[in-house]
């Protein structure tokens, strides 16, 4: 029989490095964080320690270069994003957003200063970070930010608000993004880092939420919060800084949704072997069978597309659109395969002590974040046509 959980040996693909990384953060996530991850999301927490372990697995940062990173290939952290992923969403977005965020903005775009203060501590999980991108107005639009960035002397002054901002209550330093009008030369959209215990910046959980809730989420407002001079990202200007970040998180989403897609699959086909009805375990029947073949189906090529995507990013050959693509066709096959796999589970695939509903409710999610599904089927739109159907 073919191997349920590879049915195409999708992972032969991967080197031998890749294929290491692979087994010690699934094993991680089966003995260190499966366990507890029901209680996590139900109770909407996250444990203090999680920065430091993950750390101290080299999961941080692990794409980059130097300051105590793993510097891995790009095809090594997808897998590392697809594992953790398969435990749930909330644990994935919380590497993403410090790696592929908060450490990868301050390291393609901070000066050395920047790199040597915070780089290493954040990749040892001992200093969290968060991406203050997103405003109550501005969501795909980020062009439309309110959040304003004005000189006073040598100093910066922020004040605004940022909205589903990943870490934000548990972060010690937040990059946000403000628009600069004082007529001279710092005109447009800039990053700054900003102390998370700078006066006048506060971070409010965003209570009550119903989907990706073992993850922290946060309201952040900055009321005049003064920064010096050297706090701003002297190497980029305009929105060029932001979405090269939000590239590398959408890059780790996509190998992520085929994570959680497996999941899914393997429980539906676990249970669907043991559940009897009718005298006979469901999976028998030829309506389950059905959806069981396009379940593998669906994980197994959205796992090839992550691989591809994967080859392209460490070749330096992936575009934006091709992310747009990726993100698009895994989360879209990931959310069928889940809802699937709660019909299979009948009235138990609603409770906590299954996945499956957990993993659906979480993309929910991960449709939206990081671009939503429009946005990307656009992008993808104007990659074939030359044609922007959006500002």
């Amino acid at each position: 029989m073919a191997d349920a959980q590879d049915f195409l040996a999708v992972d032969d693909l991967l080197s031998e490095e890749d294929r290491a990384i692979r087994d010690t953060v699934r094993a991680f996530g089966h003995n260190e964080l499966r366990p507890h991850v029901a209680e996590w999301y139900e109770h909407g927490t996250l444990p203090d320690d999680l920065g430091p372990r993950l750390g101290k697995l080299g999961l941080l940062g692990m794409h980059l270069e130097g300051y105590g990173c793993a510097g891995t290939s790009a095809t090594a952290y997808g897998v590392a994003c697809r594992e953790l992923e398969a435990v749930d969403s909330g644990l994935r977005s919380f590497v993403s957003v410090q790696g592929s965020l908060a450490m990868f903005a301050i390291h393609r775009w901070g000066s050395a200063a920047q790199k040597d203060e915070w780089l290493p501590r954040m990749a040892a999980g001992e200093a969290l970070g968060c991406f203050g991108l997103t405003e109550p107005d501005a969501g795909s639009d980020p062009a439309s930010m309110r959040t304003r960035a004005r000189r006073d002397g040598t100093d910066w002054v922020l004040s605004g608000s940022k909205m589903w901002i990943t870490n934000g209550t548990i972060a010690d330093v937040a990059v946000v993004w403000a628009r600069v009008e004082d007529g001279g030369d710092d005109d447009g959209i800039r990053g700054f880092l900003v102390p998370t215990d700078s006066p006048g910046f506060t971070a409010t959980k965003i209570a009550r939420k119903l989907s990706l809730r073992a993850s922290v989420s946060a309201e952040l407002s900055l009321d005049g919060v003064r920064l010096p001079g050297d706090a701003v990202l002297a190497e980029v200007r305009g929105l060029k800084g932001p979405l090269t970040c939000l590239n590398e998180a959408r890059y780790g989403i996509l190998w992520g949704a085929v994570g959680a897609a497996r999941a899914c699959f393997e429980e539906a086909l676990s249970y669907s072997l043991e559940r009897t009805q009718f005298g006979q375990p469901i999976a028998s029947f030829q309506l389950s069978q059905r959806k069981l073949a396009e379940m593998v189906v669906a994980v197994n090529n959205a796992s090839l597309v992550a691989v591809q995507l994967g080859r392209l990013k460490d070749a330096g050959r992936l575009t934006p659109a091709q992310v747009s693509y990726g993100k698009l066709a895994n989360v879209r096959a990931a959310l069928d395969t889940a809802r699937t796999a709660r019909t299979m589970l009948g009235g138990a695939g609603i409770t906590l002590d299954h996945t499956v509903m957990r993993h659906m409710s979480n993309l929910e999610t991960v449709l939206t974040y990081e671009g939503t599904e429009e946005m990307h089927t656009l992008s993808v739109g104007a990659e074939l046509t030359g044609i922007r159907a959006f500002r």
